[in-house]
């Protein structure tokens, strides 16, 4: 079944051709560059070698009785992250790194959890199989703890073999949405129809061909997304594509978004509030990310972590390397010796020193996940004064917001953005923040047949 566009005019898009044809000249005088240090799509057989090499260095430790630990570099650390221009934050190539040590108790469940994903990605590789990163976490819960711990050791697994995260035949469930002028075929071959109704599809794990339209919109939040839809504004500004990662975007979403503008070339906006982390999610999708930490309680060491430390570098060492030495198959009792735990510690001990939990950036995968030509087409600060939205819809900031609005204009790839920064200045000087929501003050349609509608045709994005 054909799209049956219903969109304006084709003279209602020449400010977006003419963006567009700037971003292929752009693309053009880029082309075959490479950024240093970018990550790739790795084969079976390289990954699997380089899972067999990790694990070879942990039975040297062991057989030179040293302790074994992971090497994977910081990337909690702005020290360690440039910013390249087309490319977005990324990590140095020579970055310092950090150790997961197996004989201290901060660090041993770590350990743990990183040689036990790491032995179940050998097998998904080796057997040619894929799971969800819900999927691991059911495997061993106890162990796990919870669905953070899990995601955090396939981001340490993929920086530390240097990999995309899908050459570990990893995904993840997908919470994006997408809607409007697009069809594309799924890795299985299913093909999928979006359309321009009211309704959306799940963003896809992989895909393999698809359509083009006139430019992509990004939308921050779900209920803007909803209503975009409710309101027909993809049929109305016809042939478009619509994205929401429903707030901070997921990996799919990202490499979605990715994967249109490396097809196609379109243009690509963002939709978010006027406020701080409003802007934070469009510097993920333009950028990449970088940190954010939380203070938490550090859990007592368990048995069940300590044992499962042994019986994977048993099985391990067994399995995939049947012709080491007998002496330097480990047991469970040996294991506990290893990571420097008494199994009296194990159950006892009431650690309660304050660690960060660090949800690390994503900056070793940059050249696969940025967009840095994603243009801000609203709200922009300068809206709210404009268009003299009431100053009773508008909301302070706070102090988390401050902070966080600080943090943005101290970054490096601000500098890049004048434009940018003189809204963050404006929004910094008001002290106030806007919702996209307070648009339907002017009327309850203004935001899809006033605001973008204008803001597309004449060229209204910085």
């Amino acid at each position: 079944m054909a799209f049956a566009p219903m969109g304006p005019e084709a003279s209602f898009f020449d400010a977006l051709d003419r963006h567009r044809a700037s971003l292929l000249a752009m693309v053009k005088r880029g082309a075959g560059e490479t950024p240093a240090g970018a990550t790739r799509v790795a084969s079976s057989s390289e990954v699997l070698t380089a899972i067999e090499n990790i694990i070879q260095d942990i039975i040297k430790s062991l057989a030179r009785n040293e302790v074994p630990a992971f090497t994977i570099d910081n990337r909690s650390s702005w020290e360690n992250i440039m910013f390249d221009d087309s490319v977005g934050l990324r990590m140095i190539p020579q970055c310092t790194t950090r150790k997961i040590r197996s004989d201290s108790p901060k660090s041993v469940k770590k350990f743990a959890l990183i040689l036990k994903v790491l032995s179940m990605i050998y097998k998904l590789i080796q057997s040619d199989t894929y799971a969800t990163k819900r999927d691991i976490y059911y495997t061993d819960s106890q162990l796990f703890g919870n669905q953070a711990a899990v995601d955090s050791a396939i981001d340490d697994i993929s920086c530390m073999l240097k990999v995309p995260r899908r050459s570990l035949h990893v995904l993840s469930t997908s919470k994006g949405l997408i809607a409007g002028n697009l069809r594309y075929m799924e890795e299985d071959g299913t093909r999928v129809q979006c359309t321009c109704s009211a309704t959306a599809t799940a963003v896809p794990t992989n895909i393999q061909g698809m359509q083009h339209a006139k430019f992509l919109l990004i939308v921050e939040k779900d209920a803007t997304f909803q209503r975009l839809l409710d309101d027909n504004f993809c049929s109305r500004m016809s042939p478009c594509i619509m994205v929401t990662g429903k707030g901070v975007p997921d990996l799919n979403t990202r490499l979605l978004v990715k994967k249109l503008w490396d097809t196609f070339h379109i243009p690509v906006f963002t939709l978010v509030d006027a406020d701080p982390y409003g802007i934070e999610i469009m510097c993920i999708y333009k950028y990449g990310s970088m940190v954010s930490t939380e203070k938490r309680v550090c859990s007592p060491v368990s048995t069940h972590t300590v044992h499962s430390l042994g019986g994977l570098l048993t099985g391990l060492v067994r399995q995939g390397f049947p012709e080491c030495p007998r002496e330097m198959v480990i047991s469970s009792r040996a294991s506990l010796c290893l990571s420097g735990v008494s199994p009296a510690l194990s159950i006892s001990s009431n650690l309660t020193d304050e660690m960060r939990c660090v949800q690390e950036s994503m900056s070793f995968e940059a050249h696969n996940l940025t967009i840095p030509t994603i243009r801000w087409l609203g709200l922009l600060p300068s809206d709210i004064q404009r268009l003299n939205i009431p100053k009773d819809s508008l909301i302070p900031l706070t102090k988390h917001d401050q902070m966080k609005l600080d943090s943005i204009l101290k970054r490096p790839y601000i500098t890049y953005q004048p434009l940018w920064k003189k809204e963050l200045e404006m929004m910094a000087d008001s002290k106030m923040k806007a919702e996209i929501q307070a648009l339907t003050l002017l009327s309850s349609d203004y935001l899809s047949r006033v605001y973008l509608p204008n803001k597309l045709r004449f060229g209204g994005w910085i």
